[in-house]
């Protein structure tokens, strides 16, 4: 563990120092030597290998592995932009880019509450600075500035939380997995106390109603803001939730009852507002909003299968997601557009592109034997055992996810060109090779699912 945070860190002298006509080459390289070296997690979950700052198990340990995987491919995907700046502004914008996936990893893998509260928190601060300082549009200021908000309102009742966790024990030092089998004290209002040191994570993940920071952030954010956002920033949240669920007592679901509604109204609304949006961008932000109030619910059901389904639909949603971000990005550079009116006809020019397309898009859709579909049905189990209606509603999603997934598909590829479009150069061998990275583990999950349950 330590040995790939010193690897991380090394990351930050690559930069400063590498020669300018190596500097991506060189970064991306150790990116994947790190995302490599990372892959030995998958063996140390099952020991629960730990010391006294950081700890794998079966929760950290796929979402830390999925943040050093991410990281190269950021890289990747940010070079034909940013080759175009002078090079101090690219050696910045990679050190912030490694700052914030560091922080996101140490958050994944810290042990005790306090430093995961501190990693937790700190990760907003390189996401704000990537979208106000390389953010494309006008509004990214407005964007920063919805997204701090948010997020430290959302922090004060999880502070609160830490501050009477403090004084009652005296230190918030223990590992988290100690923690929780301290704190299982009785409270009156379980459903309160559920949601009130949730809030944070709530607010990250995030719950419908607590989203409309998300689309903002996501439209006005450069390809590496939105990879990272929708890939690991997310998913902090659901981990928080998870790490902490056992504090849920048995019988707090009817206390809870009243998110579940929140959450299961989220998966079904966000999934009709994609049917309403022109923008590609804010469509895939909020699909990454339906997918994830599916976790809010699978954490509230709080049983095992429901902890698997969530655990899967992290990962497939963190590749899936960051793929789509990726391919609107593509599409983006080429026409200088994200209306997707105008993005029509592309499988006529691009057939290979279009087939990432429609790849990706089934695997959003939840199509057997995916690793999506895994966790989906897994979570749809857990649902109907809990209640049949609830299980009915949030079948419909089904259908709505198919329906604005083929309303994607139609609207940019089908149709012929539109008559304003003259030139428009080839897809290049790096955005093949970033799409194709986005897949692999999606598809090599499928052959072995259990790694992630």
């Amino acid at each position: 563990m330590l040995m790939i945070i010193s690897a991380w860190l090394s990351l930050f002298f690559t930069t400063l120092l590498a020669p300018p006509k190596y500097l991506w080459t060189l970064i991306t390289t150790q990116g994947f030597f790190i995302a490599f070296f990372s892959m030995s997690w998958i063996f140390l979950q099952d020991f629960n290998f730990s010391n006294s700052l950081f700890f794998i198990d079966k929760i950290s340990g796929p979402l830390a592995i999925l943040t050093c995987w991410l990281f190269p491919l950021t890289m990747l995907a940010s070079q034909s932009k940013m080759y175009l700046e002078p090079i101090n502004r690219q050696r910045t914008y990679i050190v912030n880019s490694t700052f914030l996936q560091l922080t996101t990893l140490l958050a994944f893998t810290s042990s005790d509450l306090m430093l995961f509260f501190i990693f937790f928190e700190a990760s907003l601060v390189p996401t704000m600075i990537i979208i106000t300082r390389w953010g494309a549009q006008e509004r990214r200021l407005e964007a920063g500035t919805y997204l701090a908000f948010y997020t430290m309102l959302g922090a004060v009742p999880l502070m609160i939380w830490l501050i009477k966790f403090y004084s009652t024990h005296g230190s918030l030092l223990p590992a988290l997995t100690h923690t929780l089998s301290i704190t299982q004290a009785s409270t009156n209002y379980p459903g309160l106390f559920w949601a009130t040191y949730n809030a944070a994570f709530l607010v990250k993940l995030p719950m419908y109603c607590l989203h409309l920071w998300l689309p903002k952030a996501h439209v006005e954010a450069p390809i590496a803001g939105s990879m990272v956002l929708a890939g690991t920033l997310l998913k902090l949240g659901g981990y928080g939730i998870l790490r902490t669920s056992t504090l849920l007592q048995e019988n707090a679901l009817n206390q809870t009852l009243f998110i579940m509604l929140i959450a299961i109204l989220g998966i079904l609304a966000t999934a009709l507002l994609c049917l309403r949006q022109t923008d590609l961008k804010s469509l895939i932000a909020m699909s990454s909003v339906s997918h994830m109030n599916l976790v809010v619910a699978a954490a509230l059901i709080s049983s095992p299968w429901s902890y698997s389904g969530a655990m899967a639909m992290m990962i497939a949603h963190g590749l899936t997601s960051s793929a789509l971000f990726c391919l609107a990005t593509t599409t983006y550079e080429r026409t200088n557009s994200r209306t997707m009116i105008l993005l029509r006809g592309a499988l006529l020019i691009f057939p290979l592109a279009g087939a990432w397309w429609l790849t990706i898009i089934l695997f959003n859709m939840a199509l057997p034997p995916s690793i999506n579909f895994a966790g989906e049905v897994l979570i749809m189990i857990s649902l109907y055992n809990w209640s049949p209606l609830a299980f009915l509603m949030v079948a419909l999603n089904l259908i709505f996810t198919t329906a604005y997934t083929l309303y994607v598909l139609w609207s940019t590829q089908r149709g012929s060109l539109p008559t304003h479009i003259k030139t428009l150069f080839p897809f290049q061998i790096r955005e093949h090779l970033l799409l194709l990275l986005h897949i692999l583990p999606g598809l090599l999950l499928i052959l072995k699912p259990e790694l992630i349950f």
